[in-house]
């Protein structure tokens, strides 16, 4: 059998936006969003999302392109996975919509970033804080033969779920449940947009992987590197639900602000 990878990426740079961001708001002048606020680089509002010392409410604006909505136990897992870290005690809303499919078979990261300053519609205001969730068709223009990438988080508030490539990954023979790699792929990624591991949320303890930059070294933790390889799809048929995060992680995040 052939030996795959599965991919989770993080990006730790800033995209330089294309001519085509210049047909958006950048700041509040006439009353519009500053939309900079969403375009910093990951983990960089890893406090924001996590405390309610500026944002005491917080929208996800789950967007997929039609056939690849995620399942509604993946999202009410999604949401259960946020209000156990976060305080935001005027709550959480998720906005589901579908939108046509590009026509691509694969997606760069830039396309990716294109198709979020077209499509989204929520940004930051005075007391929210907005994340941007994109289940999207066609696959990464990473992918290799025995490398795929099911998720990329590549803003503070953005990130995409390669939904095609989890679908073909899940639910037959030998493979996990579609549910239980959608949830574990989702929350890894927001781990990152937490700021985990080590990626603008400071760890109490040093447990950062040297080997795996930005991961845990805990194996049963969510944020271990193996979760994204194909050792940790293949220990998912055992597993009835999706990896936690450790204490190790549970400390660092509430250290900057969450529960």
């Amino acid at each position: 059998m052939k030996f795959k990878i599965f991919h989770v990426f993080i990006l730790l740079l800033i995209i330089t936006n294309c001519s085509k961001d210049d047909s958006v708001t950048n700041d509040n002048e006439g009353g519009g969003p500053n939309v900079n606020l969403n375009r910093l680089a990951v983990g960089s509002s890893a406090n924001d999302i996590l405390s309610d010392n500026t944002y005491s409410r917080m929208i996800i604006e789950l967007v997929y392109v039609e056939g690849f909505k995620p399942n509604e136990t993946t999202v009410s897992n999604f949401v259960a996975f946020l209000e156990n870290r976060v305080n935001k005690p005027n709550g959480i809303t998720v906005e589901q919509r579908a939108i046509p499919s590009q026509g691509e078979s694969n997606y760069s990261i830039q396309d990716i970033v294109d198709l979020e300053i077209s499509e989204r519609q929520y940004y930051n205001t005075e007391d929210t804080i907005a994340i941007w969730a994109l289940f999207i068709d066609g696959e990464s223009e990473n992918n290799t033969e025995n490398n795929f990438t099911l998720g990329s988080a590549y803003w503070n508030t953005s990130f995409v779920i390669f939904e095609e490539t989890v679908q073909n990954f899940s639910n037959s023979t030998f493979e996990p449940n579609r549910t239980l790699l959608e949830t574990t792929v989702i929350t890894h990624e927001f781990g990152h947009i937490f700021g985990l591991t080590n990626l603008g949320t400071d760890m109490v303890n040093d447990h950062e992987d040297d080997q795996h930059p930005k991961h845990c070294t805990e194996e049963n933790c969510l944020m271990y590197w193996a979760t994204e390889s194909s050792a940790g799809i293949d220990n998912m048929l055992n597993m009835t639900s999706a990896p936690s995060l450790d204490s190790q992680c549970i400390a660092d995040l509430q250290a900057n602000g969450g529960k």
